[in-house]
Order: C-alpha cells, then structure tokens, then sequence
C-alpha cells in the first residue's frame, strides 16, 4: 500500500470539502491515486448522505421569502448538525433554494425537496442536512423579521396598517415568543396543564377549595396576558400592548407565526472527545 501523505490528504480536501478521514480512507483504498479517489467518492455520495442521515440536525437557519405584493410570505427551517455548517455559504444559498422552490409552489412539504443537491452537500460540508418545516402566512399585509443570527424568525399578517408596523410585531414576536394571538385562542389542554401547575404550588397547599379557585383564576389570567400577543406590552414601548399598537395605526393583527432553529429537537448528548478518538481508532 502506497504511504499516504498529509500533503495528498490535504489536496484531496480542498477538492472535495471532505473530512480528513474520509479522505485519507480514500486515497488508502485507491493506491493514493487522488483522481481514483475523487471517482470512488462521487460512486459513494448517495450511501455517504444516507449514513449522515441518521444524525440528529439541531442547528441551521430560518429562511423568508415573501411576495412582492407583501401578500404572502413563507418561513422556513432548514437544519444542520452544528452552528459553524450554518454558517457555510453552500447552506445558505440551499436553504434559501428550498425557500424558493416551496414558496413558488405554495407548498409546505419541504422534507423531500431538492434531494440530489441536499445529498450532493452532505457530502462537501460532511453533515446532515435536512429541511425541516415550512409555513406559509396570507393576508392584506404580510411582513417578518429574521434575527441577525438568521436563528429566530417571524412572519405577521394585518388588515390594515402599514409593512413598517407589521415588521415591529413580528420583531416584537421573535423576541417575546407569545404563544397564541388571543387569550381565547390558548388550547384548553394548556390551560389545565397550567392549573395543575399552580394548583401544586406550596401557598396553594391547605387553602380551601374557594380560595384556590379564587387565586387560580387571577393566575390564570396573568398567564393568558403574558401568552398572547395582543396583551403583551410593545416590546419597544412597554407603555402600550400589541392591540393599542396596532388599533393606533389603524390595523388588526390576523396571524402570525414564529420558528427558533431547533424548537422541540431532542438532541442526544455525546462526548466529543471520546466520538474524536473512536474515529482516529478507526
């Protein structure tokens, strides 16, 4: 077997975006012949995106596109193993094609989309890639606001108003994370999940039934203000909440939707230097 340099690895790196390993198995199975080695890979991508597939992609982007009519937008994720992949600019230009495509088909499927170019990308940055959700927001106005970590996003819809406004309630979304748009509109099983969670707090313990009901609403309604976007005090003027902000301007809210990267991932905790010295085993 040919020795294997570390100036061929790093060759073959550069012209790949490979990882060392794999590039160094590479060349050892072809003799160092680092042609051979770029056609094995290339034989090999579709196996190497399934392998990658398995592993869990937490972080990434948020992506928007919206109509020129501002009457519709799309808010999309799309995942990656780590932060630093987030950042590559291969990844960003296929979250913003995946945004593309989907909105152009007014479609929220996003998982199966552009596979051959998700697969053709595993195999340059080396991670799991994975589009992972969409939706799409309509109305008379639609405006978002995307965090400058391109890591919190969201879309508002109006009646009325004007993009100026719509684009303060969605940063105003990004950064408070209210849960429904009016008080009314929080699931019943939330609400009795939090009354159970009052219910078990310690100045509950004792109290008569009457009492307990009596507080519990008083909490409940706290609870209900603090969740929905129109009870929430502007975060830029804690003087006014959403509604006042919106009846001034002459608008109502009609919707909106909010993603943070990674919302409800459950990511399996590994030891990085252990996972490091597995593969310089192998």
């Amino acid at each position: 077997m040919a020795a294997i340099s570390a100036a061929l690895v790093k060759e073959l790196r550069e012209r790949t975006g490979l990882g060392m390993m794999e590039c160094k198995k590479a060349l050892q199975a072809t003799n160092g012949d680092i042609d051979a080695a770029i056609e094995e890979m290339r034989k090999n991508s579709g196996l190497k995106a399934a392998k990658k597939a398995g592993r869990t992609a937490a972080e990434g982007v948020v992506v928007i596109k919206a109509a020129a009519d501002n009457a519709s937008a799309i808010l999309v994720e799309v995942n990656s193993e780590t932060d630093f992949a987030a950042k590559n600019d291969g990844f960003l230009a296929f979250a913003n094609s995946i945004a593309d495509v989907a909105f152009e088909a007014k479609s929220t499927e996003v998982a199966g989309l552009l596979d051959a170019e998700r697969e053709a990308l595993v195999q340059k940055i080396g991670e799991n890639i994975s589009p992972r959700r969409a939706e799409i927001l309509e109305g008379e106005l639609v405006a978002g606001y995307v965090h400058s970590n391109n890591r919190i996003a969201a879309l508002v819809a109006l009646k009325g108003g004007n993009a100026e406004l719509a684009k303060d309630i969605a940063m105003h979304v990004t950064a408070v994370n209210p849960r429904v748009l009016q008080p009314s509109d929080m699931p019943e099983s939330e609400l009795e999940k939090e009354k159970d969670i009052i219910k078990a707090q310690p100045d509950m313990e004792g109290k008569p039934a009457e009492i307990v009901e009596k507080m519990m609403g008083g909490r409940i309604q706290k609870f209900l203000k603090e969740n929905s976007l129109v009870e929430q005090p502007f975060v830029k003027n804690p003087e006014i909440t959403i509604a006042k902000l919106a009846k001034e301007a002459g608008a109502e809210i009609v919707g909106f939707v909010r993603y943070e990267v990674g919302d409800g991932i459950e990511v399996e905790e590994t030891d990085f230097a252990a996972e490091v010295a597995a593969q310089l085993k192998g």
